[in-house]
């Protein structure tokens, strides 16, 4: 597999135009790349724009704090799958986890697993802001939750993507789940460096440069 196809051309601000979000979508078909990724709202927009392209839809869910309700997470989640998501990055409850209240947060990420139906879900866990062990933690709960992938940033906190991070997420999972890199990844060397670490997926703002030799 070509590094193209294993990324996710992520469109998240809060300031994206519609033009925009029509030109990532033009540019993942051109360069095959794995997902479109964008808030919900758009899901509709890029469902069309990449239809019969092979491109998947991918929409974040709880974004980017993870401090929503359940219920909330699960119902947005429901939503953008009936709007044409095909794969899901949702954020964990943060504080439930330093809290150490590993219960919640399983059941949150089930909740969202189960809502999201026959579509991927990708849990993010904000490595930036966890103990190397509190990763560890949270990659064996989105295991058991069900996720398909445990993903380390929202690119929207205090770090991104190190990889460590991606070393012990893979090394965490153990053939389970699927490993994505996101945050601050901007050139062909970052996203390699990444890949040899283990990551199965990159997440990037543009995933251009990361394609050009």
């Amino acid at each position: 597999m070509g590094i193209a196809q294993m990324i996710d051309h992520t469109m998240l601000k809060a300031d994206a135009s519609r033009e925009t979000i029509v030109r990532y979508c033009k540019e993942a078909r051109e360069h095959k790349f794995a997902s479109v990724c964008v808030n919900s709202a758009f899901a509709p927009l890029v469902a069309k724009e990449l239809e019969g392209s092979g491109v998947k839809t991918c929409c974040v869910v709880g974004f980017p704090l993870g401090a929503m309700l359940t219920a909330a997470k699960a119902f947005e989640a429901a939503e953008a799958v009936k709007a044409g998501a095909q794969e899901i990055d949702m954020v964990i409850n943060i504080s439930a986890l330093k809290d150490k209240d590993y219960s919640f947060v399983e059941e949150d990420i089930r909740a969202v697993v189960e809502a999201s139906g026959d579509a991927l879900v990708k849990v993010i866990i904000e490595t930036c802001l966890l103990t190397d062990e509190e990763k560890v933690k949270a990659c064996e709960l989105s295991v058991k939750a069900g996720a398909a992938f445990v993903k380390t940033s929202t690119g929207f906190s205090t770090g991104g993507a190190t990889a460590a991070d991606v070393a012990l997420m893979k090394k965490t999972v153990d053939g389970k789940a699927l490993v994505k890199a996101s945050g601050g990844i901007r050139t062909p060397e970052d996203a390699k460096a990444l890949i040899e670490a283990g990551a199965d997926r990159i997440g990037a703002g543009n995933g251009i440069p990361l394609i050009q030799e």
